[in-house]
């Protein structure tokens, strides 16, 4: 049987086990948790808001978002103010509050739409730093619900395009449409397939050389002929440079230049003078009475030729009447026998018979 020694000394070991055990504990549990430290000096600030917007006692204070402290109390202060309606005590780090000017503001801020608010600082630009028990002015923000709100319409929209695009999912994974049978049909899978080698087997061709394109890219003969053909081009736009031939004189030539202008002046001054109507070409274009007269003129014309189709005159007759023309290539056809016919014997017609009584 042990001694009652042993025993006290067993229990002294497992009572110290247990202090550490529980120390630990308590320890993992404050830097799970980011509790304050217990043995570390707060200081105590200030702020006055119309709505504590469900902030909570042990929210994080932040510094430009680095964590100072924590929201200690939140209680209504009753006066008539009602941006005073609510009073924030926080309690904050001791070496914070040199870092913090006395024209900062504080306001709510989330980690991002769904997540938890805290009250974060905004340093300002003043020289004075807050004291221990100052008070902070509290910025003008939205409170966070109506934030919620006005995202909305937005992921209200993201997911009306989520189940669009499930059905457009849905829709190709059945196979329809184009993108569907693209995906689906084995014998359009079968005729790109077919596509890509044909479009392989060019690709190799053109790599060895063969056909116009090959030729084109490999052949040296045709590149010399480029190169020769360039070489020309060149040459000739060095000649142009040096004013050679007739498209450098005229690119170079000051003179032919001048001479151009001088042309085109007096073309200007045609024109000027066909549009006021000087000149035969300026009045036939501006002189209404000339204008009434060719007019008139071309009535008699077609009225005339109208007579000749209609056989009126002799014109008229020789150009519709058959038995005229008929008549008219008779006698020219004797003519013609008679001039044949003295040509040949002429004294014929030219013997002088004398008749005696």
């Amino acid at each position: 049987m042990p001694s009652s020694q042993k025993v006290a000394w067993s229990q002294l070991r497992v009572g110290i086990m247990a202090i550490v055990a529980l120390s630990l504990l308590a320890l993992l549990i404050f830097l799970m948790t980011g509790a304050d430290n217990p043995f570390e000096e707060k200081a105590t600030l200030y702020t006055y808001m119309m709505d504590s917007a469900a902030m909570t006692e042990g929210s994080a204070v932040r510094l430009n978002g680095i964590l100072i402290g924590k929201v200690r109390k939140i209680e209504i202060t009753g006066e008539k103010d009602n941006t005073r309606a609510v009073r924030m005590t926080l309690a904050v780090d001791l070496d914070a509050l040199p870092l913090i000017p006395e024209d900062s503001v504080i306001g709510f801020s989330a980690e991002n739409v769904l997540g938890s608010k805290f009250l974060n600082i905004r340093r300002g630009t003043s020289q004075k730093t807050i004291q221990n028990g100052g008070t902070l002015r509290a910025r003008d923000d939205k409170d966070f619900l109506e934030v919620v709100q006005s995202a909305m319409p937005l992921l209200d929209s993201m997911q009306s395009i989520l189940r669009r695009v499930d059905g457009l999912i849905e829709h190709i994974e059945s196979g329809r449409g184009n993108l569907g049978r693209l995906i689906k049909d084995e014998q359009l899978y079968a005729r790109i397939n077919n596509t890509l080698a044909d479009v392989q087997q060019i690709t190799a061709a053109v790599r060895e050389g063969r056909g116009t394109v090959g030729h084109l890219i490999y052949d040296e003969g045709l590149y010399q002929d480029l190169r020769r053909t360039l070489a020309r081009f060149d040459r000739l736009a060095e000649g142009l440079e040096r004013g050679e031939g007739t498209a450098g004189r005229l690119l170079k030539d000051p003179a032919l230049y001048d001479e151009l202008r001088a042309t085109s002046k007096e073309l200007h001054t045609l024109v000027e003078n066909l549009n006021k109507g000087e000149g035969t070409a300026g009045k036939l274009l501006r002189d209404e009475a000339l204008h009434q007269r060719l007019v008139a003129t071309l009535d008699k014309v077609n009225l005339t030729i109208d007579r000749l189709n209609a056989g009126q005159g002799t014109l008229g007759q020789l150009m519709t009447n058959p038995a005229l023309y008929e008549n008219l290539t008779a006698t020219s056809s004797q003519m013609t026998s008679l001039m044949r016919d003295f040509r040949a014997n002429p004294k014929k017609f030219l013997t002088i018979q004398l008749k005696l009584f």
